[in-house]
C-alpha cells in the first residue's frame, strides 16, 4: 500500500493544489496479475479516431449522470469535520520534510515548489479510500475519494476542494495506466509510466516515480 501512495501523489503533477501544480498518491502492494499482465498501451501506435474513442469510453465511466460536481459546501465540512485541521501537522511536516513516507497508522506524500514544502498527503491506514491533502499549516485543501473497489484495479478516483466542488478525475487501469480528466470532462492525458501524453499522442509531462 506503501508504493500505492507514492504513486497518486506523483500522478497529480498537473493538478492545482495552492496555486501549484498537485501530485496525487496511492500505493497498492496487490494487483490483479491478470488483468495487468493482459493490458497493452498502445496509445502512440493506434489512430486518432481509436484514441478518442478510448476518451469518450472512459469519460463515461468517470462521469456517469449521479457525478457530483458540487457537494454543499457545509456539508460537505461537516463530513471531514474531523479533517478540516490536521492536529498532527508539526509531525507529519517534520516526517514529510525528512522523507518519511508511511507510519504504523498512514501513508504520507509531501509536495514542493523548489526544494520548500508547500503541501503534504495524508492516507490513514483505516480508511484507505480517502486521502486528505493539508497545506503545511495543516488546513485540509483537497480531498480525494476512491471507488468503493480500491484498491482492486481497475478503479476510479475523484478530487474535491475543500468547499465540496470537484477538481479532476481519473481511471486507473494499472499500476502503469491511468487516464486523467479536468472537472469539466475534458481529457487531461493518458499516464504510462513515467510519461503523460495528451489526446493528441503528444508526450506532455513526466513523472520521477510510479
Amino acid at each position: 500500500m506503501k508504493k500505492f501512495f507514492i504513486i497518486l501523489c506523483l500522478l497529480l503533477v498537473g493538478k492545482v493544489a495552492l496555486s501549484a501544480d498537485l501530485t496525487e498518491i496511492v500505493k497498492v502492494e496487490t494487483r490483479p496479475a491478470v488483468l495487468t499482465a493482459s493490458l497493452v498501451f498502445d496509445w502512440l501506435d493506434v489512430t486518432q479516431t481509436d484514441r478518442d474513442a478510448v476518451i469518450a469510453k472512459y469519460r463515461t465511466e468517470l462521469f456517469p449522470e449521479d457525478t457530483v460536481y458540487k457537494y454543499d459546501k457545509k456539508e460537505f465540512k461537516n463530513e471531514y469535520k474531523d479533517f478540516l485541521k490536521d492536529a498532527d501537522y508539526k509531525r507529519h511536516y517534520y516526517l514529510v520534510v525528512n522523507d518519511v513516507k508511511e507510519t504504523d497508522t498512514e501513508n504520507l506524500c509531501g509536495f514542493y515548489r523548489k526544494n520548500l514544502l508547500i503541501s503534504y498527503a495524508v492516507q490513514y491506514k483505516n480508511d484507505l479510500r480517502t486521502v486528505y491533502y493539508y497545506d503545511v499549516l495543516g488546513h485540509l485543501r483537497y480531498v480525494d475519494k476512491f471507488s468503493e473497489n480500491y484498491p482492486n484495479y481497475p478503479y476510479m478516483s475523484k478530487q474535491y476542494r475543500v468547499n465540496g466542488t470537484l477538481v479532476s478525475a481519473i481511471y486507473f487501469m494499472s499500476h502503469d495506466m491511468q487516464y486523467m480528466y479536468n472537472d469539466d470532462q475534458t481529457f487531461r492525458g493518458a499516464w504510462y509510466k513515467d510519461k503523460m501524453y495528451n489526446a493528441k499522442a503528444k508526450q506532455i509531462l513526466t513523472r520521477n516515480n510510479w
